[in-house]
C-alpha cells in the first residue's frame, strides 16, 4: 500500500510538472496570433526552454547521485509554474525567453530526483514505473487544454493563472518528502556497491536513440497545431485538438510499454515501438482529411511505448549513477529536441511547414537503428553472466540455485525482496541493508 501510495503521488507530482513542459508548445500558437512572431522566432521559445533544461539536467541527476535532494520536487515544481505564469505579462521577447527559460531550469530540476524516488518506490516494477511515466504524459495532454481555456477567451497576460497546478504539485509533493524522510531514518549509514558494472557503451547508444525521439517529438509538439489549422483550415481549435491527441496519446502508449515490458523484453518492445512510429509519422504529414487525428493519437503511442522503459534501461545500464541516468533519458535527451525547432521554423518560413516536418519521418527510424544494437540489461541485483551473484546462496528459498534467483529490487531494516518483475516472492535476512537513495537503484 505504501509503495502505491508514493507511486500515485509522484504520478500526480509528474503531471503538475510536466504540464509547463507541454505549455511551451501550447503558447505558441498565441504568441503567433498576438504578437505576429515569425515560425522561427516562435520556436526560439522553445528553444529557450530546452536549451538550459538540457544542459541543466545532468548536472541535476550528478547531484542526486552524490545526496539525496527530494525538496527538488517542490521547488522544481514552483520554478516550473513560475517562469511559464510569468511568460506572457510582458511584451519584451526578450523577457518572455528569460522567464521560458526558468521554466525550463524548474523542469529539469525536478526529473532526476523523481526518477530516482520512483524507481525505489516501484522496486523494479515496469508497469509502476509506467504509472509514473504516465502523470507526466497526462500533463502533457491537459497542457494545451489549460491554456486555451485561460488564454483563448482572454490574452497572454492571463498567463499568471497558469501557475495554479504548480501550486497543487509543490503540495502533493510533501507526503512523498515525508515517507522519505521515514524511510531514511531507519536506514543505516552506508549502502552496498553496484552488483555490475556501468555499461556506457549502451548507455550512450540509448541516449542517441532518445535524442532522435526527441527531436521528432518536440518538432511535432511545437508545430502540429499550426500545420493542422493549415490542412484542415480550421479554427484554433483544430489544432489545439490534435496538440491534445499528440500529447494524450502517450497516456496509452506509457501503460501499452509498461505491459508489454512485463511479458516481452524492453529493447524488443523499443524497437518494434520505433518501427511502427515511422509508418504513423508519415501518415500524419501526407495522409489527407481528418484521417490526421488518427495518425497523430498513432504517432503519440508510439513514441511514448519506450518512454518509461528508456528510463528504466538508462537506469540498469549505470547502476551505480540511477540520477545522472534519470536525468538524461528522463530529462536532457527529451527535451534537447527543441535544440531543432528553430531550424524547422526557418525552414518552413523558407519554404513550406510540411516540408519543414517531413525529415521527421526519419527520426524514429533512427532510433530503430540504434535499438537494434543494444542488450536487454539485467536488473540490479541480478547476477553476473559469468558467475554467481556475489550475495551468496539464499538462506529459506528452497533448493533454487543462487543464479535462478531473480533479481533484489529493494531493501529495508535487513530484509532483501526479491521479485520477478511483478509482486515479491521471498525474503532473505542480511546482515547491512542497503538505505533509501542508494544510486545502486536499491531501496
Amino acid at each position: 500500500m505504501r509503495r502505491n501510495t508514493s507511486i500515485l503521488l509522484l504520478s500526480v507530482g509528474h503531471a503538475c510538472v510536466d504540464i509547463y513542459q507541454g505549455a511551451v508548445a501550447s503558447l505558441i500558437p498565441f504568441f503567433v496570433a498576438e504578437r505576429a512572431y515569425t515560425y522561427a522566432v516562435a520556436s526560439g521559445l522553445v528553444l529557450a526552454a530546452s536549451l538550459l533544461s538540457s544542459v541543466a539536467q545532468p548536472v541535476f541527476g550528478m547531484l542526486t547521485d552524490r545526496w539525496a535532494m527530494p525538496w527538488l520536487l517542490p521547488a522544481g515544481t514552483l520554478l516550473g509554474g513560475a517562469g511559464i505564469a510569468l511568460s506572457g505579462v510582458t511584451g519584451s521577447y526578450a523577457l518572455t525567453l528569460v522567464f521560458v527559460a526558468v521554466s525550463g531550469i524548474g523542469v529539469a530540476a525536478y526529473h532526476p530526483e523523481s526518477a530516482r524516488l520512483a524507481r525505489l518506490a516501484s522496486r523494479g516494477s515496469h508497469r509502476a514505473m509506467s504509472w509514473f511515466s504516465l502523470g507526466g504524459n497526462i500533463g502533457f495532454a491537459l497542457a494545451p487544454v489549460m491554456v486555451s481555456v485561460v488564454i483563448g477567451h482572454g490574452s497572454l497576460r492571463w498567463t499568471p493563472f497558469l501557475a495554479l497546478p504548480a501550486l497543487a504539485g509543490a503540495a502533493l509533493a510533501a507526503p512523498v518528502l515525508r515517507l522519505t524522510a521515514r524511510r531514511q531514518a531507519g536506514a543505516p549509514p552506508s549502502a552496498p556497491a553496484p552488483d555490475r558494472p556501468d555499461d556506457v557503451r549502451s548507455f550512450l547508444k540509448l541516449s542517441l536513440a532518445v535524442v532522435s525521439r526527441s527531436v521528432v517529438f518536440i518538432g511535432l509538439s511545437t508545430f502540429v497545431a499550426l500545420y493542422t489549422r493549415q490542412r484542415m483550415h480550421g479554427s484554433s481549435g483544430a489544432g489545439t485538438a490534435a496538440l491534445f491527441l499528440l500529447f494524450a496519446g502517450g497516456a496509452v502508449g506509457s501503460l501499452l510499454g509498461g505491459s508489454l515490458a512485463h511479458r516481452h523484453d524492453r529493447v524488443r518492445v523499443c524497437r518494434w515501438s520505433y518501427l511502427l512510429t515511422v509508418a504513423a509519422v508519415a501518415g500524419l504529414l501526407y495522409v489527407p482529411g481528418p484521417a490526421l487525428y488518427v495518425f497523430v493519437a498513432l504517432t503519440s503511442a508510439g513514441l511514448y511505448v519506450p518512454f518509461s522503459l528508456q528510463v528504466t534501461l538508462g537506469q540498469d545500464y549505470l547502476p551505480s549513477r540511477v540520477g545522472t541516468a534519470g536525468g538524461v533519458t528522463l530529462g536532457l535527451t527529451v527535451s534537447i529536441g527543441g535544440l531543432i525547432s528553430p531550424l524547422l521554423g526557418r525552414l518552413a518560413d523558407t519554404l513550406t511547414l510540411q516540408t519543414a516536418l517531413t525529415p521527421l519521418i526519419a527520426m524514429p527510424a533512427l532510433s530503430w537503428l540504434f535499438f537494434r544494437t543494444l542488450p536487454e540489461p539485467a536488473p540490479p541485483g541480478a547476477p553476473a553472466p559469468d558467475g554467481p551473484s556475489p550475495r551468496g546462496p539464499a538462506r529459506g528459498l528452497g533448493a533454487r540455485k543462487t543464479e535462478d534467483l531473480p533479481p533484489v529490487v529493494a531493501s529495508e531494516r535487513g530484509v532483501v525482496q526479491w521479485t520477478d518483475g511483478g509482486g515479491v516472492r521471498g525474503t532473505e535476512g542480511i546482515p547491512h541493508s542497503a538505505p533509501t537513495g542508494t544510486r545502486a537503484g536499491h531501496e
